[in-house]
């Protein structure tokens, strides 16, 4: 529940603060130097008073925000492309984004020199942008329910890179879902997923992704692609840990990188 910034100058009001200036300032009409003096003492306490309670309240309302609203691993996606360049270099010519937002991811892989992108929206397109629909009409990003088989060859992308998709997945799906997403890529696949307690079920996220985003550890993603036999590609994952060090940068959410089929 996110708490209301308390008015400083009220609460000082309450306390007694205001009338006990306002009596001593009574009391020392024969002095002018001394009352003025005391009123800039205690306009100097009130302003500083007040600038740090609300210094307080500001910072409680970020974290309150920070912790209700969750990370969003698609803008994360985003924030990571210069870093997953460094550590995937060429293989990421053609691209396949999976997951909500596919349009401003696709439209920043299209910036890029000499790269290829398309998308798949699992659920209803909240970018209703004209640039968004103009990717749909020509193909280029697909709504598609990825609980069934991809209209993909196999190979047909260097990478594939998947966020907030797979947290809504039954096991039972993703034992489906995730060996599609390696079928379908040539040179691996990344996974952008949230951390356990990051985000807190709320009405709109159901109704739009039918269930509450499932968030798992990583030692339960691991043990689920040894159980899938899916391989983890540990020189890939150090690439882009190097390449995050370098740029100061630190995930906001979970990041995966497995081997595509030989």
């Amino acid at each position: 529940m996110s708490r209301r910034p308390v008015n400083p100058s009220r609460r000082l009001a309450d306390a007694g603060s205001i009338p006990f200036v306002a009596s001593i300032q009574s009391k020392s009409n024969n002095s002018p130097l001394l009352s003025i003096g005391l009123v800039i003492v205690g306009a100097i306490l009130l302003i500083g008073y007040c600038y740090s309670s609300s210094g307080g309240a500001s910072s409680d309302i970020k974290d309150v925000t920070k912790l209700e609203g969750g990370a969003s691993c698609s803008l994360e996606v985003l924030q990571a492309l210069p870093v997953l360049k460094k550590a995937y270099g060429d293989n990421m010519h053609k691209v396949l984004h999976v997951g909500p937002d596919s349009c401003s991811v696709v439209s920043s892989l299209l910036e890029e020199e000499d790269t290829e992108a398309w998308g798949i929206e699992p659920y209803e397109l909240d970018d209703v942008s004209g640039k968004c629909k103009n990717l749909v009409r020509k193909g280029i990003v697909r709504v598609a329910d990825i609980k069934f088989p991809l209209p993909y060859r196999a190979k047909s992308f260097s990478l594939v890179i998947v966020s907030d998709a797979l947290d809504y997945l039954s096991p039972r799906y993703l034992n489906k879902t995730l060996p599609e997403l390696v079928r379908v890529s040539a040179d691996g696949v990344v996974i952008f997923a949230g951390y356990p307690g990051q985000q807190r079920t709320r009405g709109e996220e159901v109704a739009k992704f039918g269930r509450p985003a499932k968030l798992r550890s990583s030692s339960w993603w691991i043990r689920f692609f040894f159980q899938t036999r899916l391989d983890e590609n540990e020189t890939s994952g150090k690439k882009f840990e190097q390449a995050s060090a370098k740029r100061s940068y630190k995930p906001a959410c979970q990041v995966f990188h497995l081997k595509s089929y030989p």
